[in-house]
């Protein structure tokens, strides 16, 4: 798929989309490289330095699995929640691992250099092929280079569920 890049540095819905598909596919790559014994870490590193805008300004992040510690607010907490590592509850959610996970949007606000987007998207477990469904939120905005950067992540269990 080409992205599609709008003039003045507005976001255009294809580019959400393809945020949310190349995010999917890098919290599946990360529980694949874990089973299969490859630098998992360096990975969810990568994953979190070029998807989140951690080093472009504050990123509000409100992982789905997490009550003590419940927002990550800087790069080396957003990590641990995916791989584990400075905070204790952390069990490494992309190590699980996952086999796919699928976006399904309610709506798209785009409002120039942000969009704002909320919806369910569910999560295969690769080993037992159980799909579990969780509510999110993702906010985006671009960076100096163009790039699509999440700046705000909340992800939670429906009432009453969680696996």
């Amino acid at each position: 798929m080409e992205r599609v890049l709008a003039k003045n540095n507005s976001i255009v819905e294809e580019e959400v989309l393809e945020a949310q598909r190349i995010w999917a596919d890098a919290i599946v790559a990360i529980g694949q490289a874990y089973t299969q014994k490859e630098d998992y870490r360096a990975l969810a590193e990568e994953v979190v330095d070029t998807l989140y805008g951690y080093g472009n300004g504050l990123v509000l992040f409100k992982p789905s699995m997490a009550s003590e510690r419940q927002f990550r607010s800087t790069r080396e907490e957003a990590i641990s929640y995916f791989v584990t590592g400075n905070v204790p509850e952390d069990h490494g959610f992309a190590v699980r691992p996952w086999s796919k996970i699928r976006f399904e949007n309610v709506g798209i606000i785009i409002n120039g250099g942000s969009a704002t987007v909320m919806g369910n998207y569910f999560f295969t477990d690769a080993n037992t092929e159980k799909v579990a469904k969780v509510e999110y939120t993702f906010g985006y905005f671009k960076d100096e280079h163009g790039k699509l950067r999440i700046n705000l992540h909340h992800s939670s269990f429906p009432y009453g569920t969680m696996p």
